[in-house]
């Protein structure tokens, strides 16, 4: 408790600067997966996606962030051992920030896109073992994050490959590709209202004294869709045959009219993504803030004040603009060559694992998803059209991700250890 008394202040300004760090790296790694099949079809620039993460990424951070978070992540540890200690917990925390930040920065300059969720529950769990010990772990929720680098991926995989059969059974293949894709284009443009609708009733908005029930939430998300497809539709209907474009590809006027799709699915993604995981990556920043302002209290939640969510917010533009574009390289040109159907079927598909993974309570990793998907689109031409070995180095910074997170915190937890106590 002295110690808390006496840094408190040091402890914040840390917590700040720590949190600032790693929301800077969500952007640059998990902002930039979301972002990465729009710009690499595309449908939307670099400083499109930018100014797209800017408006919306903030939004979803700010309204629908939540105002309480977990302060130990999904209940991987028991900090019930640290009550009598709460500078441990506290020492804890600044260490799982940090180390997590590193790992996502290091990761972000190889163009790795690794999970965000991933680096802070390795973070966590090194500093329970060095802090605590081994039985403070969790184990078993440990066993369901490690399945989930196979399940996430699979699932993701699967629906943009199923996905990618229907265009080209619907549209590709029909007598009139273009009169097709624009007869069908309003329906996946309900799809993209719909999906990306639930993503945010079923866990964005339920912070906010929103309490919707399954079937009001599938209600509101139908009512969405349909807003979202007639303004979709609106827009299709002025894409026009390009006869000199169709001599060179002769589906280049069919991928004009799913453009509008994909920047639909850019924005509501970025909205959904920010109101999802902003919280959780500025969730040990919380902790801090709490146990300092209680003088020590050790609580499962804490409250979080939306200076908290802006920063997060900032934090995440920032982490885009400056070096996202290396995993938005990966993720939208590296796997695979993408176009908008490609690019819409890889992103639907992204959004619809993560729906179904909200509601059954799997434990998934958006990023493994988004990579599934893209590689479900490529797998739909064939094996060849992937690119394996970069695939391989993809899995290969999954593995790493978890024990990285976990070395560097136990170092930075035994440093901060040794200069406050």
């Amino acid at each position: 408790m002295e110690i808390i008394a006496t840094y408190g202040t040091v402890f914040l300004v840390l917590a700040v600067i720590f949190g600032l760090y790693m929301t800077w790296g969500i952007g640059a790694n998990d902002v930039a997966n979301a972002m990465g099949t729009s710009v690499g079809t595309g449908a939307i620039t670099v400083k499109q996606a930018i100014l797209i993460a800017a408006i919306f990424e903030f939004a979803g951070a700010f309204i629908a962030g939540g105002q309480v978070t977990s302060t130990i992540r999904k209940g991987i540890i028991d900090p019930t051992p640290l009550i009598g200690s709460p500078e441990l917990l506290v020492y804890g925390m600044l260490a799982s920030l940090l180390a997590a930040a590193i790992w996502l920065m290091i990761a972000t300059t190889r163009g790795w896109p690794v999970s965000t969720t991933h680096s802070i529950v390795g973070a966590i769990v090194g500093f329970a073992i060095a802090g605590i010990g081994m039985d403070a772990v969790q184990w078993p929720k440990i066993g369901k994050i490690a399945a989930s680098w196979v399940v996430s991926p699979v699932i993701g995989g699967l629906i943009a490959f199923l996905l990618m059969h229907s265009i080209r059974k619907l549209i590709l293949d029909a007598d009139n590709p273009f009169r097709s894709a624009k007869r069908w284009g309003p329906l996946y443009v309900f799809l993209v209202g719909w999906i990306i609708s639930l993503v945010t009733l079923f866990k964005g908005l339920k912070h906010l004294d929103l309490h919707l029930n399954t079937w009001q939430s599938v209600a509101s998300a139908t009512v969405i869709g349909v807003i979202v497809a007639i303004i979709g539709k609106l827009m299709i209907d002025r894409v026009k045959v390009d006869a000199n474009t169709d001599r060179h590809y002769h589906f280049a006027s069919v991928e004009r009219v799913f453009v509008p799709m994909m920047i639909f699915t850019a924005c509501a993604m970025a909205f959904a993504h920010g109101s999802n995981d902003v919280a959780n990556g500025i969730g040990p920043m919380a902790a801090v803030v709490s146990i300092v302002e209680s003088g020590g209290k050790v609580v499962q939640s804490a409250s979080l004040p939306l200076w908290i969510l802006a920063l997060g917010g900032v934090g995440i533009v920032v982490g885009l603009a400056t070096l996202g574009y290396r995993v938005m390289q990966t993720i939208g040109t590296r796997i695979t060559e993408l176009t908008p159907t490609r690019g819409y079927c890889a992103t639907l598909a992204a959004a619809s694992t993560v729906v179904l993974a909200s509601k059954t309570g799997l434990p998934v990793s958006t990023t493994q998803i988004a990579v599934g998907a893209v590689m479900g689109v490529g797998l739909a031409r064939g094996i060849g059209a992937v690119d394996l070995r970069v695939v391989g180095n993809i899995f290969l910074s999954w593995l790493i991700t978890l024990p990285a997170g976990a070395i560097l915190a136990a170092l930075i937890f035994y440093l901060f250890k040794a200069i406050f106590g």
